[in-house]
This record gives structure tokens, sequence and C-alpha cells, in this order.
């Protein structure tokens, strides 16, 4: 667990807001020059220090997610194993399939406002079918989709 929450940090801490756009100056024919093809780095050596190879892994894209104690939509900038932990600015999802806590389904918003929907339409699934469960509060995969709600919850995803 400690690792995971180490994990975590360090994603949020390195995949802080985008820097600001730079332009390089303008090239001109004078200033290029060719480039020397790359060595290929030597083989380790026998014996010593093991190194860890950790895959480079992208900063995770914030998405639009249901925020069941306020009935809204907010960006989720962390979370995972179902549920979102820590919420940003109101959004809409960007398909319109929102979650109707009202009758527990998911409707086309026709309308939408700080996160809430002010004019419901059709019935809708979304298109990853990572749907909000009222049961238990968290996102789960739905096997069987009828009518804008999920008649068989599979496991938990990442909303």
């Amino acid at each position: 667990m400690r690792y995971g929450i180490a994990f975590v940090a360090a994603l949020i801490i390195g995949c802080g807001p985008p820097a600001a756009p730079q332009h390089p100056a303008p090239v001109t024919a004078g200033t290029i020059k060719p480039i020397a093809p790359a060595t290929p780095a030597p083989p380790p050596a026998a014996g010593g220090g093991a190194v860890a190879v950790v895959p480079a892994i992208g900063c995770p894209t914030p998405g639009c997610v249901f925020h069941a104690g306020v009935a809204g939509y907010f960006t989720c900038l962390a979370g995972g194993a179902g549920t979102c932990f820590h919420f940003g600015a109101a959004c809409a999802p960007a398909d319109g399939c929102m979650y109707d806590p009202a009758d527990r389904s998911y409707k086309q918003c026709g309308r939408t406002s700080e996160g809430g929907c002010l004019q419901w339409g059709a019935a809708c699934a979304p298109a990853s079918r990572c749907m909000f469960d009222a049961a238990d509060g968290m996102h789960h995969q739905c096997d069987e989709v009828a009518g804008g709600a999920c008649k068989k919850y599979g496991a938990l995803c990442s909303p």
C-alpha cells in the first residue's frame, strides 16, 4: 500500500501543469550542421550493481466523473479502483451521457451547468461501459446494459 501511495504522489508531483510553450529561434541555412551517428552503449559489466528498469508512464489524463456526494460531474485528478479521491473543477462528459441519480440510470444531457444536467434526454451508456453503481458508490464495468441502467456489474474500473 505504501508503494502505491508513493507512486500516486510521484505522478501528481511529476505531472504538474504543462509548461508554457517555447518557440525555438528561426533556422537559417547556415546554422544547420550534420549530426554524427549515435554509438551503441557498451554491454553492462558482469556481476556489478543491478539496476531496475522502470517503464516510462505518461501522465494520466484527468477524466470527467460522477461525484455522488454532490450529484454532479467533476474532473478526476487522482483515482483508481472504481473511485476518484481527488476532484477538480466541474465538467461534463464529452459524449453528453450522464448519470441521473434520481432514477439511477444514464441519459443524454441536453443542457449542462456546473457539472449537473438541466435537461435530460434519452437513455444512453458511456462508450467505456464504466458505470456508477449507487449500491456501493463505485464505478464498475457493466456487463449488461439495458435502457441506460446496468443490469449486471462486473469488475471495478477507473472512471
